[in-house]
């Protein structure tokens, strides 16, 4: 008779992981990614994020690499506070004080350039560079596990370094699990989610879904949806392929005519562009009615919340942020049936 209790009671511990594994799966991610402010928070800024019934906040400490240069800085003399190591552990804090669940998202800036064009003709240089990413990613790793976080990212949209370093993402990979417990995701780019060569060794796949969807100034959802229909089915495919969930690590719209097009082209000329906060809001809409009743899309986090104080409101106004906007009341219904 004990030998049967202790046979049931190992079959039980041995499938608490898998349980565990499931739950998070089960649970679609209603994320926001935070800005880090360049000072302390002066109160708690998950509040906000609360009320609109966002359950998951992603932090991102950003790091630097100059253009056509083999480095990556980051720390206190390199980063606002709220991307400093400081900075993180008290978001973190403050995120857990209230039952939030996070993505820690350490992410790297190129100045005058984009990390996906990142390249090296120098086997030394990438080395240098491999190096201190590797620095800067175990920094926060352990952060992570210190603080329980849920979920980590180990790179950002790195389109070119991502398949002609794959040995070295991979074995970042297998440094990271030797130091963080949580679940692993990467960002990939809209364009380049099908050619990553390591989703294998991760637990979930993360686009940054900046899709382009409509050249129209004030497309209707209906199109929208139908633009979403080929784009769905490919990344179906891929997560079944793969027998990975999705998260979109970064969604989200400008709130600007046109703002469901080439947002990367619109970023650079947000301020002469016509507000169209409606075309934000049913941008947004397309997006979760595609989506969200899919089994194999685990959540999203919209990019950007500024936390209080941070932001003047001139330069919300055509900005990402759904902040005082339509999108805000459309974020907020939708992350309520999640």
């Amino acid at each position: 008779m004990i030998n049967r209790l202790i046979l049931a009671l190992n079959c039980i511990m041995c499938l608490i992981p898998c349980i565990q594994a499931q739950e998070i799966c089960d649970t679609k991610m209603s994320g926001m990614t935070l800005v880090a402010p360049p000072s302390p928070f002066s109160q708690n800024p998950m509040m906000p994020l609360l009320d609109i019934n966002a359950q998951w906040v992603a932090v991102v400490p950003y790091a630097f690499t100059p253009n056509n240069e083999a480095k990556v800085y980051f720390g206190n003399n390199h980063q606002w506070w709220g991307e400093t190591p400081e900075g993180v552990e008290e978001t973190l804090s403050l995120a857990k004080d209230k039952g939030m669940n996070v993505m820690l998202k350490p992410q790297v800036w190129m100045h005058g350039s984009w990390v996906g064009d990142m390249s090296f003709d120098k086997e030394r240089d990438w080395m240098t560079w491999e190096k201190d990413y590797k620095d800067y990613i175990l920094t926060f790793a352990r952060i992570a596990e210190k603080y329980n976080v849920e979920l980590f990212c180990i790179g950002t949209e790195y389109k070119k370094a991502a398949v002609k370093r794959e040995s070295y993402w991979r074995g970042l990979i297998e440094e990271v699990k030797n130091i963080y417990s949580g679940k692993l995701t990467y960002s990939a780019n809209w364009d380049e989610y099908e050619d990553m060569p390591f989703w294998d060794a991760l637990d979930y796949i993360g686009i940054s879904a900046y899709f382009p969807l409509s050249e129209s100034d004030d497309p209707t959802k209906k199109e929208l949806k139908k633009a979403w229909g080929p784009i769905k089915k490919k990344i179906a495919k891929l997560s079944s392929h793969h027998n990975r969930p999705v998260v979109f690590t970064e969604y989200g719209y400008l709130s600007v005519d046109g703002c469901a097009g080439k947002t990367w082209i619109l970023e650079k000329k947000r301020n002469q562009l016509k507000t169209n906060q409606k075309l934000q809001s049913t941008a947004l809409e397309a997006l979760f009615e595609t989506f969200v009743n899919e089994e194999f899309w685990s959540g999203c986090f919209y990019w950007k919340w500024y936390p209080f104080g941070y932001g003047r409101e001139s330069r919300r106004l055509n900005d990402y942020t759904p902040q005082g906007k339509m999108a805000e009341k459309t974020i907020r219904q939708w992350y309520s049936k999640f």
